[in-house]
């Protein structure tokens, strides 16, 4: 049975500041859900702490509100379990890329088949607006008593570098190009990255509505890769040549920022997904699902451990 938008909105009022980029990442968020029709009993949301925290309370599919952090290893464990489930993280620039930069650099490594969605505004909204790991050095936001001293990250580039097989960027406040980048991003088998600029009206004075869509040259600041000649997808995942060729023209794109941003997809390659390791390594086996696998029958375990114990015993 098909549904529609309306049908993904919960019963929960969204209470973020009036004119905060997080309402059009969510819209884009549950129109790209509508746009699939994706079944939602198969759909899990999972988010860490902080703004973004509270997106899965405002869909009405599963949802999963974890740690300051810690979002990535409950979502690849839940992936992992079932297979079969849609798995969408999402979280904040502090709470991916600062407590959570572990997860998020060895996340990659896996290449689990996931959409990872991170509201990307320069500032820790929620703790009143100190700086985050990606607001660039010398900047001070009306939240800040003096300039940012640290340098900004680049999370395009770690992610490239760190083995996201799928790396894209877009904005807030444009829903139809976020919501079609979304869409591509969960179709896409194995690891994806979606870093999104969102305004934040409270904190942030300086990467604001304006800033971004201002005209620069005759042209908008922000302006769209599939738009232009670039072409960040490997056609031939084997091509070791061509792969390095396309990361070095990916990271160099990423760095472009100032009078031109650009946002869409960066870099694309399609390559096995954890799950495709796993079926490999245990003799492809034809369904590995452990949600389905049945661990206790007829009151005894379906598993006999005891030669297992035996070897551990001290």
């Amino acid at each position: 049975m098909s549904y529609k938008l309306a049908d993904l909105k919960s019963d929960y009022a969204s209470d973020w500041c009036p004119g905060c980029g997080n309402f059009g990442i969510l819209t884009s968020i549950m129109s790209a859900i509508v746009d699939l029709q994706l079944n939602r009993s198969k759909v899990a949301i999972f988010s860490g702490i902080g703004c973004s925290g509270k997106t899965p309370h405002f869909i009405n599919i599963t949802g999963i509100h974890t740690l300051h952090g810690r979002a990535l290893p409950f979502a690849i464990g839940a992936k992992l379990a079932n297979p079969e489930l849609t798995v969408i993280v999402v979280g904040g620039d502090g709470d991916g890329y600062g407590i959570g930069a572990g997860h998020f650099l060895n996340a990659a490594r896996r290449n689990v088949d996931l959409t990872y969605i991170v509201f990307n505004n320069g500032v820790y909204g929620l703790t009143k607006g100190q700086a985050s790991p990606t607001l660039k050095y010398g900047l001070k936001t009306k939240s800040l008593p003096l300039p940012n001293i640290n340098d900004g990250i680049n999370p395009l580039a770690v992610a490239i570098i760190s083995g996201y097989t799928f790396v894209a960027r877009s904005y807030a406040y444009d829903i139809k190009h976020l919501k079609e980048i979304i869409k591509q991003a969960i179709n896409h088998k194995g690891m994806s990255l979606i870093d999104v600029l969102q305004p934040c009206p409270s904190y942030n004075d300086i990467h604001t509505k304006e800033y971004f869509e201002a005209i620069v040259n005759n042209s908008k600041r922000i302006y769209k890769l599939e738009e232009t000649d670039y072409d960040g997808f490997v056609k031939d995942p084997t091509n070791q040549e061509e792969i390095q060729s396309k990361i070095i023209n990916a990271i160099l794109k990423t760095q472009e920022w100032g009078d031109k941003i650009p946002i869409g997809i960066f870099y694309k390659i399609d390559l096995p997904t954890y799950h495709d390791r796993l079926k490999q390594r245990y003799n492809m086996i034809p369904d590995l699902n452990p949600s389905k696998m049945k661990f206790y029958e007829n009151n005894k375990p379906t598993t006999d451990i005891s030669k297992l114990i035996e070897e551990i015993k001290v």
